[in-house]
Protein backbone atom coordinates (compact mmCIF):
# COMPACT_ATOMS: atom_id res chain seq x y z
CA UNK A 1 0.00 0.00 0.00
CA UNK A 2 1.28 3.45 -0.92
CA UNK A 3 2.17 5.54 2.12
CA UNK A 4 -0.59 8.00 3.03
CA UNK A 5 -2.80 6.74 0.21
CA UNK A 6 -6.53 6.84 0.70
CA UNK A 7 -8.06 3.36 0.52
CA UNK A 8 -11.16 1.98 -1.18
CA UNK A 9 -13.15 -1.25 -1.14
CA UNK A 10 -15.17 -1.92 -4.31
CA UNK A 11 -18.34 -4.06 -4.16
CA UNK A 12 -20.05 -5.60 -7.22
CA UNK A 13 -16.76 -4.83 -8.92
CA UNK A 14 -17.54 -6.34 -12.33
CA UNK A 15 -14.80 -5.93 -14.90
CA UNK A 16 -13.16 -3.35 -12.62
CA UNK A 17 -13.97 -0.08 -14.37
CA UNK A 18 -14.99 1.87 -11.28
CA UNK A 19 -12.16 0.49 -9.15
CA UNK A 20 -9.68 1.30 -11.91
CA UNK A 21 -10.94 4.87 -12.13
CA UNK A 22 -10.58 5.28 -8.36
CA UNK A 23 -7.07 3.83 -8.56
CA UNK A 24 -6.28 6.41 -11.25
CA UNK A 25 -7.56 9.07 -8.85
CA UNK A 26 -4.90 8.02 -6.33
CA UNK A 27 -6.78 5.53 -4.18
CA UNK A 28 -5.25 2.25 -3.06
CA UNK A 29 -7.78 -0.51 -3.79
CA UNK A 30 -7.58 -2.90 -0.84
CA UNK A 31 -10.38 -5.32 -1.81
CA UNK A 32 -12.83 -5.95 -4.65
CA UNK A 33 -15.86 -8.21 -4.31
CA UNK A 34 -17.87 -9.99 -7.00
CA UNK A 35 -19.81 -13.25 -7.11
CA UNK A 36 -19.09 -14.23 -10.72
CA UNK A 37 -16.22 -16.68 -11.29
CA UNK A 38 -15.21 -15.27 -14.70
CA UNK A 39 -15.27 -11.74 -13.32
CA UNK A 40 -13.09 -12.75 -10.39
CA UNK A 41 -10.56 -14.26 -12.79
CA UNK A 42 -10.58 -11.02 -14.78
CA UNK A 43 -9.88 -9.02 -11.62
CA UNK A 44 -7.26 -11.46 -10.30
CA UNK A 45 -5.35 -11.45 -13.58
CA UNK A 46 -5.32 -7.70 -14.13
CA UNK A 47 -4.96 -6.52 -10.51
CA UNK A 48 -4.03 -9.30 -8.06
CA UNK A 49 -2.98 -6.60 -5.59
CA UNK A 50 -6.65 -5.62 -5.28
CA UNK A 51 -7.20 -8.85 -3.29
CA UNK A 52 -10.31 -10.02 -5.18
CA UNK A 53 -12.96 -11.80 -3.09
CA UNK A 54 -15.23 -14.12 -5.08
CA UNK A 55 -18.35 -14.23 -2.93
CA UNK A 56 -22.01 -13.22 -3.00
CA UNK A 57 -22.28 -9.83 -1.35
CA UNK A 58 -25.78 -10.66 -0.12
CA UNK A 59 -24.63 -13.73 1.80
CA UNK A 60 -20.97 -13.20 2.67
CA UNK A 61 -19.68 -12.68 6.21
CA UNK A 62 -17.27 -9.71 6.23
CA UNK A 63 -15.66 -10.96 9.44
CA UNK A 64 -14.18 -13.80 7.37
CA UNK A 65 -12.28 -11.32 5.15
CA UNK A 66 -9.73 -9.13 6.99
CA UNK A 67 -9.35 -6.88 3.92
CA UNK A 68 -12.93 -5.69 4.51
CA UNK A 69 -12.20 -4.35 7.98
CA UNK A 70 -11.75 -0.73 6.95
CA UNK A 71 -11.38 1.66 4.03
CA UNK A 72 -11.65 5.40 3.54
CA UNK A 73 -14.21 4.85 0.78
CA UNK A 74 -16.72 2.05 0.20
CA UNK A 75 -17.74 2.03 -3.45
CA UNK A 76 -20.35 0.00 -5.32
CA UNK A 77 -21.75 -0.04 -8.82
CA UNK A 78 -25.12 -1.57 -7.98
CA UNK A 79 -26.57 -4.12 -10.44
CA UNK A 80 -28.33 -2.15 -13.15
CA UNK A 81 -31.11 -4.49 -14.26
CA UNK A 82 -33.38 -3.96 -11.24
CA UNK A 83 -33.36 -0.20 -11.90
CA UNK A 84 -34.00 -0.30 -15.64
CA UNK A 85 -37.36 0.54 -17.18
CA UNK A 86 -38.04 -3.21 -17.30
CA UNK A 87 -36.72 -3.79 -13.81
CA UNK A 88 -40.11 -4.73 -12.47
CA UNK A 89 -39.72 -8.03 -14.28
CA UNK A 90 -37.05 -9.03 -11.78
CA UNK A 91 -39.09 -8.11 -8.73
CA UNK A 92 -38.35 -5.68 -5.95
CA UNK A 93 -36.46 -8.24 -3.84
CA UNK A 94 -33.55 -8.44 -6.29
CA UNK A 95 -32.80 -4.72 -6.02
CA UNK A 96 -33.48 -4.56 -2.28
CA UNK A 97 -31.12 -7.43 -1.47
CA UNK A 98 -28.08 -6.04 -3.32
CA UNK A 99 -28.65 -2.50 -2.09
CA UNK A 100 -29.31 -3.57 1.50
CA UNK A 101 -26.21 -5.75 1.48
CA UNK A 102 -24.16 -2.72 0.42
CA UNK A 103 -25.66 -0.58 3.16
CA UNK A 104 -25.00 -3.35 5.70
CA UNK A 105 -21.39 -3.46 4.55
CA UNK A 106 -21.15 0.30 5.05
CA UNK A 107 -22.21 -0.22 8.67
CA UNK A 108 -19.45 -2.82 9.03
CA UNK A 109 -16.67 -0.88 7.28
CA UNK A 110 -17.76 2.59 8.47
CA UNK A 111 -15.88 4.38 5.68
CA UNK A 112 -15.38 8.12 5.53
CA UNK A 113 -17.30 8.15 2.24
CA UNK A 114 -19.84 5.90 0.55
CA UNK A 115 -20.02 5.99 -3.26
CA UNK A 116 -22.93 4.35 -5.11
CA UNK A 117 -23.30 4.26 -8.89
CA UNK A 118 -26.21 3.17 -11.08
CA UNK A 119 -28.33 4.23 -14.04
CA UNK A 120 -30.23 7.55 -13.85
CA UNK A 121 -33.62 5.94 -13.19
CA UNK A 122 -32.31 4.94 -9.76
CA UNK A 123 -32.34 8.65 -8.87
CA UNK A 124 -35.30 9.79 -10.93
CA UNK A 125 -38.00 7.11 -11.11
CA UNK A 126 -40.74 7.44 -8.47
CA UNK A 127 -40.94 3.65 -8.12
CA UNK A 128 -37.45 3.59 -6.58
CA UNK A 129 -38.17 6.12 -3.84
CA UNK A 130 -38.17 3.25 -1.32
CA UNK A 131 -34.59 2.37 -2.26
CA UNK A 132 -33.47 5.99 -2.16
CA UNK A 133 -35.03 6.34 1.27
CA UNK A 134 -33.10 3.26 2.42
CA UNK A 135 -29.85 4.96 1.38
CA UNK A 136 -30.74 8.17 3.18
CA UNK A 137 -31.78 6.32 6.33
CA UNK A 138 -28.59 4.23 6.40
CA UNK A 139 -26.49 7.33 5.80
CA UNK A 140 -28.22 9.17 8.64
CA UNK A 141 -27.56 6.25 10.99
CA UNK A 142 -23.85 6.56 10.18
CA UNK A 143 -23.83 10.33 10.63
CA UNK A 144 -23.59 11.04 6.90
CA UNK A 145 -25.37 13.37 4.53
CA UNK A 146 -26.12 12.39 0.94
CA UNK A 147 -25.76 14.22 -2.37
CA UNK A 148 -26.48 12.87 -5.83
CA UNK A 149 -26.13 13.76 -9.49
CA UNK A 150 -26.12 12.36 -13.02
CA UNK A 151 -22.93 12.66 -15.06
CA UNK A 152 -22.59 12.26 -18.83
CA UNK A 153 -19.66 10.04 -19.83
CA UNK A 154 -19.00 12.08 -22.99
CA UNK A 155 -18.09 15.04 -20.75
CA UNK A 156 -15.11 13.01 -19.56
CA UNK A 157 -13.83 11.82 -22.92
CA UNK A 158 -15.68 8.50 -23.07
CA UNK A 159 -16.75 7.90 -26.71
CA UNK A 160 -20.26 6.76 -25.79
CA UNK A 161 -23.58 8.42 -24.96
CA UNK A 162 -23.79 7.08 -21.43
CA UNK A 163 -25.19 8.66 -18.27
CA UNK A 164 -24.35 7.57 -14.74
CA UNK A 165 -26.14 8.32 -11.49
CA UNK A 166 -23.90 8.78 -8.45
CA UNK A 167 -24.67 9.14 -4.76
CA UNK A 168 -21.99 10.25 -2.31
CA UNK A 169 -22.47 10.11 1.45
CA UNK A 170 -20.03 11.69 3.92
CA UNK A 171 -20.02 13.32 7.30
CA UNK A 172 -21.20 16.95 7.01
CA UNK A 173 -17.74 18.41 7.63
CA UNK A 174 -16.27 16.35 4.77
CA UNK A 175 -19.24 16.82 2.44
CA UNK A 176 -18.96 20.60 2.80
CA UNK A 177 -15.62 20.33 0.95
CA UNK A 178 -16.97 18.06 -1.80
CA UNK A 179 -18.21 19.17 -5.22
CA UNK A 180 -19.12 17.23 -8.32
CA UNK A 181 -16.58 17.19 -11.17
CA UNK A 182 -16.93 19.54 -14.10
CA UNK A 183 -16.52 18.30 -17.68
CA UNK A 184 -12.91 17.58 -18.49
CA UNK A 185 -13.18 17.00 -22.24
CA UNK A 186 -13.84 19.74 -24.78
CA UNK A 187 -14.33 17.21 -27.58
CA UNK A 188 -15.40 13.61 -27.22
CA UNK A 189 -13.91 11.05 -29.63
CA UNK A 190 -16.33 9.54 -32.13
CA UNK A 191 -17.19 5.88 -32.56
CA UNK A 192 -15.22 5.83 -35.79
CA UNK A 193 -12.12 7.47 -34.34
CA UNK A 194 -12.13 5.06 -31.41
CA UNK A 195 -12.49 1.87 -33.44
CA UNK A 196 -10.89 2.72 -36.79
CA UNK A 197 -7.59 0.98 -36.02
CA UNK A 198 -9.25 -2.17 -34.70
CA UNK A 199 -11.67 -2.30 -37.66
CA UNK A 200 -8.67 -2.18 -40.02
CA UNK A 201 -6.63 -4.78 -38.09
CA UNK A 202 -7.47 -7.66 -40.47
CA UNK A 203 -7.10 -5.66 -43.66
CA UNK A 204 -10.71 -4.50 -44.14
CA UNK A 205 -10.41 -2.07 -47.08
CA UNK A 206 -13.52 -0.07 -46.08
CA UNK A 207 -12.42 0.58 -42.49
CA UNK A 208 -11.55 4.23 -43.16
CA UNK A 209 -14.87 4.86 -44.91
CA UNK A 210 -16.76 3.18 -42.09
CA UNK A 211 -14.90 5.25 -39.49
CA UNK A 212 -15.56 8.52 -41.32
CA UNK A 213 -19.27 7.77 -41.40
CA UNK A 214 -19.38 6.79 -37.71
CA UNK A 215 -18.92 10.45 -36.87
CA UNK A 216 -20.62 10.68 -33.46
CA UNK A 217 -19.99 9.10 -30.05
CA UNK A 218 -21.31 5.55 -29.84
CA UNK A 219 -24.85 4.87 -28.63
CA UNK A 220 -25.23 3.56 -25.10
CA UNK A 221 -23.58 0.18 -24.52
CA UNK A 222 -26.29 -1.97 -23.01
CA UNK A 223 -27.52 -5.54 -22.91
CA UNK A 224 -25.70 -8.53 -21.51
CA UNK A 225 -27.26 -8.42 -18.05
CA UNK A 226 -27.51 -11.68 -16.12
CA UNK A 227 -30.69 -13.56 -17.00
CA UNK A 228 -31.42 -11.43 -20.09
CA UNK A 229 -30.29 -13.63 -22.95
CA UNK A 230 -27.11 -13.56 -24.98
CA UNK A 231 -24.68 -10.87 -25.99
CA UNK A 232 -26.24 -8.15 -28.12
CA UNK A 233 -26.45 -4.37 -28.12
CA UNK A 234 -29.91 -4.06 -26.67
CA UNK A 235 -33.55 -3.97 -27.70
CA UNK A 236 -34.94 -3.00 -31.11
CA UNK A 237 -34.65 0.77 -30.62
CA UNK A 238 -31.03 0.45 -29.50
CA UNK A 239 -30.15 -1.75 -32.46
CA UNK A 240 -31.58 0.86 -34.84
CA UNK A 241 -29.34 3.52 -33.28
CA UNK A 242 -26.32 1.30 -33.80
CA UNK A 243 -27.31 0.58 -37.39
CA UNK A 244 -27.32 4.31 -38.13
CA UNK A 245 -23.70 4.35 -37.00
CA UNK A 246 -22.83 1.37 -39.19
CA UNK A 247 -22.92 -1.42 -36.59
CA UNK A 248 -25.06 -4.56 -36.53
CA UNK A 249 -26.42 -4.80 -32.98
CA UNK A 250 -28.07 -8.22 -33.07
CA UNK A 251 -25.02 -10.01 -31.69
CA UNK A 252 -21.42 -9.51 -30.62
CA UNK A 253 -18.79 -10.57 -33.15
CA UNK A 254 -15.99 -13.07 -32.75
CA UNK A 255 -13.58 -11.03 -34.88
CA UNK A 256 -13.35 -7.72 -36.72
CA UNK A 257 -14.04 -7.65 -40.49
CA UNK A 258 -11.45 -9.17 -42.81
CA UNK A 259 -10.40 -8.01 -46.25
CA UNK A 260 -13.35 -9.78 -47.91
CA UNK A 261 -16.05 -8.07 -45.83
CA UNK A 262 -18.28 -5.72 -47.84
CA UNK A 263 -20.15 -2.87 -46.18
CA UNK A 264 -23.87 -2.69 -47.04
CA UNK A 265 -25.96 0.00 -45.36
CA UNK A 266 -29.14 -0.76 -47.29
CA UNK A 267 -30.41 -3.14 -44.63
CA UNK A 268 -31.02 -5.81 -47.25
CA UNK A 269 -28.22 -8.01 -45.92
CA UNK A 270 -27.95 -8.95 -42.26
CA UNK A 271 -24.19 -9.30 -42.65
CA UNK A 272 -23.70 -5.95 -44.34
CA UNK A 273 -22.68 -4.18 -41.13
CA UNK A 274 -19.78 -5.13 -38.87
CA UNK A 275 -20.42 -6.54 -35.41
CA UNK A 276 -18.52 -5.19 -32.43
CA UNK A 277 -16.19 -7.57 -30.61
CA UNK A 278 -15.89 -7.67 -26.83
CA UNK A 279 -12.50 -5.96 -27.11
CA UNK A 280 -14.06 -3.12 -29.11
CA UNK A 281 -16.84 -2.70 -26.58
CA UNK A 282 -14.12 -2.50 -23.94
CA UNK A 283 -12.48 0.35 -25.88
CA UNK A 284 -15.81 2.18 -26.05
CA UNK A 285 -15.97 1.84 -22.26
CA UNK A 286 -12.49 3.45 -22.09
CA UNK A 287 -10.95 0.36 -20.50
CA UNK A 288 -7.18 -0.07 -21.05
CA UNK A 289 -6.29 -1.94 -24.25
CA UNK A 290 -4.29 -4.50 -22.27
CA UNK A 291 -7.14 -5.28 -19.83
CA UNK A 292 -7.81 -9.01 -20.21
CA UNK A 293 -11.43 -10.15 -19.89
CA UNK A 294 -12.07 -13.81 -19.14
CA UNK A 295 -15.01 -16.06 -19.92
CA UNK A 296 -16.97 -17.01 -23.01
CA UNK A 297 -18.36 -14.26 -25.19
CA UNK A 298 -21.64 -13.73 -23.31
CA UNK A 299 -19.88 -13.65 -19.94
CA UNK A 300 -17.11 -11.36 -21.18
CA UNK A 301 -19.61 -8.98 -22.78
CA UNK A 302 -21.71 -8.86 -19.62
CA UNK A 303 -18.66 -7.86 -17.59
CA UNK A 304 -17.68 -4.98 -19.82
CA UNK A 305 -21.15 -3.78 -20.88
CA UNK A 306 -22.19 -3.14 -17.28
CA UNK A 307 -19.01 -1.25 -16.33
CA UNK A 308 -18.51 2.31 -15.19
CA UNK A 309 -15.95 3.83 -17.58
CA UNK A 310 -12.75 4.57 -15.63
CA UNK A 311 -12.54 8.26 -16.68
CA UNK A 312 -15.92 8.97 -15.07
CA UNK A 313 -15.03 7.15 -11.85
CA UNK A 314 -11.65 8.89 -11.82
CA UNK A 315 -13.29 12.32 -12.02
CA UNK A 316 -15.60 11.54 -9.10
CA UNK A 317 -12.77 9.92 -7.16
CA UNK A 318 -10.57 12.97 -7.49
CA UNK A 319 -13.27 15.13 -5.92
CA UNK A 320 -13.85 12.68 -3.06
CA UNK A 321 -10.13 12.44 -2.40
CA UNK A 322 -9.76 16.23 -2.45
CA UNK A 323 -12.57 16.61 0.09
CA UNK A 324 -11.10 14.01 2.44
CA UNK A 325 -7.56 15.33 2.20
CA UNK A 326 -8.66 18.92 2.71
CA UNK A 327 -10.59 17.81 5.77
CA UNK A 328 -7.41 16.15 7.07
CA UNK A 329 -5.46 19.40 6.63
CA UNK A 330 -7.64 22.40 7.53
CA UNK A 331 -6.65 25.52 5.68
CA UNK A 332 -4.45 23.64 3.20
CA UNK A 333 -5.90 22.71 -0.17
CA UNK A 334 -4.28 19.77 -1.89
CA UNK A 335 -5.23 19.59 -5.54
CA UNK A 336 -4.85 16.07 -6.92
Amino acid sequence: MRQNALTVIELCAGVGGQALGLEQAGFCVTAVVDADADTCRTLSTNRPEWHPICDDLRRMEPVEHPSLDHADVLSCGLPRSPYSEAGKQLGDADSRDALQATLDMASWVRPRALLLENIPTFLRAPKFEKQRRAVRDAAEDLGYEVVSTVLDATDFGVPQRRKHAFLVAMRPEDLSRFSWPLPTSTRCPTLGETLRASMAARGWPEADKWAADASEPAPLIMGGATGRGGADLGATRAKKLWARQGVYGGSIGDAVPDRDFRLDRTGALRDGLPRLTVDQVSLLQSMPEDWRIYGKKTSAYRQVSQATPPPVARAVGLRIAAALRESDSPGIRRDL
